[in-house]
């Protein structure tokens, strides 16, 4: 659609895009908040190694691994690409697919429900200051303080606001999940087509081709397989658990796409690159989500 349409997407359009993606992302942590659970996570400060190995793949190994990559840039293009990598990996973890595969692969619940969940309130605060190291080298105004008000208003305050009416709106957001699930997925939807028509609109695509997307795809496959092989060496080396180790790997791996996109247009704004900024992002999402349902079907019959 974005190819196809992508007028509407343009900040001049007369459909007002931006203002309902605020509001449908302000609705998603709300709901967010509604669904997230005190006492799981409470429950779960406990074990104290797995959540250190979990957001320490998450927020420092991922990060460094891309940074190797940064001195072997030769050229603006490559540069973008990179940068579009370092968002990748500066995002938090994913809470629904990691949970879903934890408890398929018959890893600890309870654990992947609380590191799925505090990351994501970790990176409200990590993924900003991460991208605030590079992203002036783009086309863009990075204003932390900008940044961090349109976090507070957009991600915070409905979080908040969610585990405040938890007790009366709780039980009725979990028995309505997989509806709110669809609304999730209607404004992530909503925000991909307005960042690739942008895109597509300036013609940034130009600079990507065939060649580009295999070594993008090759790319997110070796971070992947690189991070999944490193946090199961850890694991053993900090004599976690069978189940423990489960977990680490599959929480650790996990990047998350509502993250990703609400960010970008949050930290690029309506930068002609945006589209650029989320393939990354997107191919990672696919490969990592048929990659691990794979290892979940078989560590569940081991």
């Amino acid at each position: 659609m974005a190819y196809f349409f992508p007028e509407w997407g343009i900040e001049r359009s007369a459909i007002p895009l931006d203002t309902i993606s605020a509001i449908g992302i302000s609705f998603i942590f709300f709901f967010y908040g509604l669904k997230l659970s005190p006492t799981q996570l409470k429950a779960g400060l406990k074990n104290w190694k797995l959540h250190v190995l979990v957001q320490g793949s998450t927020f420092l190994l991922f990060p460094l691994l891309v940074l190797l990559m940064r001195p072997f840039l030769q050229n603006e293009a490559q540069e973008t690409i990179w940068l579009a990598f370092f968002f990748l990996a500066a995002l938090p973890s994913t809470v629904s697919s990691s949970v879903v595969m934890v408890s398929m692969a018959k890893g600890n619940i309870p654990a992947a429900i609380f590191n799925a969940s505090i990351s994501g309130i970790i990176g409200i605060l990590i993924t900003p200051l991460w991208m605030g190291l590079f992203i002036d080298n783009t086309q863009t105004d990075f204003d932390f303080t900008d940044i961090y008000l349109k976090l507070i208003i957009q991600i915070i305050v409905p979080v908040i606001v969610g585990l405040f009416l938890q007790r009366y709106w709780g039980g009725f957001a979990r028995k309505h999940s997989s509806k709110l699930t669809l609304f999730d997925k209607s404004i992530i939807l909503l925000i991909i087509y307005k960042s690739f028509a942008a895109s597509f609109y300036n013609d940034m695509f130009s600079v990507v081709s065939l060649i580009d997307l295999l070594f993008l795809f090759a790319g997110v496959l070796v971070l992947f397989v690189v991070v999944y092989t490193l946090i199961g060496v850890l694991a053993k080396a900090l004599r976690l658990n069978t189940k423990d180790q489960i977990t680490a790997q599959f929480c650790g791996t996990k990047k998350s796409l509502v993250h990703g996109t609400v960010f970008s247009k949050i930290l690029f704004g309506n930068m002609a690159t945006l589209g650029i900024m989320l393939l990354p992002l997107m191919l990672f999402h696919a490969t990592q989500i048929l990659i691990i349902s794979v290892l979940a079907s078989k560590k569940a019959n081991d």
